[in-house]
């Protein structure tokens, strides 16, 4: 992602691609940290990630896929967590 115009004369060496196969391989590490810590954070922010780097095209579209089914497994861990401890969160 490219926040300023590139200089005059100076040639885009970026591709839109590599934007969204590290937005992919982020969601899939964020996912899969989320299982463990922050779960009600790091799930919705892997399902978002993923989400736009198959909006996006990502070549790496296994990788989004796991990222997106982490997010939800992470809100399914806490909803389960939830409500064997009987509270809004949960701890180990």
């Amino acid at each position: 992602m490219q926040l300023t115009a590139p200089a005059p004369g100076r040639t885009e060496t970026r591709t839109p691609t590599r934007d969204a196969d590290g937005m992919a391989v982020a969601s899939f590490i964020l996912g899969l940290l989320g299982l463990l810590v922050l779960n009600v954070f790091l799930g919705p922010i892997a399902i978002a990630l993923a989400a736009v780097a198959l909006w996006r095209g990502t070549s790496r579209r296994g990788r989004a896929y796991l990222g997106l089914g982490l997010g939800v497994a992470d809100l399914a861990v806490l909803v389960v967590a939830m409500e064997l401890s009987h509270t809004v969160s949960w701890s180990l």
